[in-house]
Parts: structure tokens; sequence; C-alpha cells
């Protein structure tokens, strides 16, 4: 029998675990849409807006009689190199400044090191860093958020997918989408 105090020390963990993984998401209001229940953990009232992944509505077993879960609890899982991408992707056009760590302007490491700081990671500062920095990767299993050096290690930028990656290159070109192949690749990291 698991006591009162342990189901809501067990409650508050899952839901500031969810929180920290960005695995819940809560959108303004206090209107109540449903209630899930959790055997030997207890029922919980969802805001308006949340949602939960599939990998966790999943666990969520349904009772007898009762519809499926409504889609709102099968939100799509987005990576944290998916999201440093779609970030860095986000300022596409802004200028290239040597030293420069965003919001507004970048140099090839500032715009990396920014886009992870978006996604909830801290990735070290300068290329020759990051180049050294998380896991290796095979350039043929790059996946979008992946950190590509170039150069010996003195220019990364982020992959994108479809053989290409966002970076900010040099003076007087603003962060743009490039072919990986553009320039000669050193390696990849994957954090």
């Amino acid at each position: 029998m698991v006591s009162q105090n342990n189901k809501r020390t067990l409650r508050r963990a899952l839901v500031a675990g969810a929180i920290a993984l960005g695995a819940v998401t809560v959108s303004a209001g206090p209107a109540m849409a449903d209630t899930v229940t959790i055997p030997g953990v207890g029922s919980f009232d969802l805001p308006a807006g949340v949602t939960l992944p599939p990998e966790v509505a999943n666990l969520i077993p349904q009772q007898a009689g009762t519809a499926p879960a409504p889609a709102a609890f099968t939100a799509p899982y987005t990576s944290v190199g998916q999201r440093a991408a779609d970030a860095a992707q986000s300022k596409i056009g802004s200028p290239y400044v040597y030293g420069a760590a965003g919001p507004n302007s970048f140099d090839c490491s500032g715009l990396v090191q920014w886009a992870y700081q978006q996604a909830g990671l801290n990735v070290p500062r300068t290329s020759y860093d990051q180049a050294s920095a998380g896991q290796a990767v095979n350039i043929s299993d790059l996946m979008p958020g992946d950190v590509v050096s170039f150069y010996g290690g003195s220019h990364t930028g982020i992959y994108v997918g479809g053989g290409n990656i966002v970076h900010a290159s040099t003076s007087s070109q603003p962060v743009k989408i490039a072919p990986l192949d553009s320039m000669p690749v050193d390696g990849a990291r994957r954090f």
C-alpha cells in the first residue's frame, strides 16, 4: 500500500520531471480539460492545453468502456538537437559579427551556442571546444542538430537535414543554409 505522502511525492516527481524534460506544456488559462487516472498514484485534473508525449500517454491504461485518449495527449516528440536546429534556422539573415553570440548577430560558434541555449542545453562557446565536446557522430549518421566542424575545427555549423547546415560563415555574409559538402568537413558531434 502506498501512503498518501508517498503518492504526493511521486506525483511531484513525475510532474517536475515531465516539465524539466519539456514533456508537458501548459497553455495559459484556468479551464480544465480532462482527468487522467494512474493506478496506484491517483487522478489528475489536466488544464486545457496540456499535452503529453505518446510514450507517457500510452502508459495510462484505458478503463473499460472509455474512449481512447484524446488527440491532445499525443504530442510529437522533438529532440534537443531538432529544437537547436530550428532555433538556428530562425536566425537566417542575421548578420555575422566576430565574437557575437546573439541574439541579433553571431559568429559561427556563437550561433551554435545560442541555438542550443534556446533548446535548453549549454554547449561550449568556441568552435574548437564544440568540436571536442558531446559525442562523436559519423557523417553518414547525421541528424538535425548535430554540430559539424570544418577547417580543422575552426568553423562550426548545425546540421539541419537534407545534406545542409545552418551557419554564420564570415563577415559580409549573414546566417544562412549551405550544403554540408561546401566546406571540408572535419567531424561531427551530438549533444
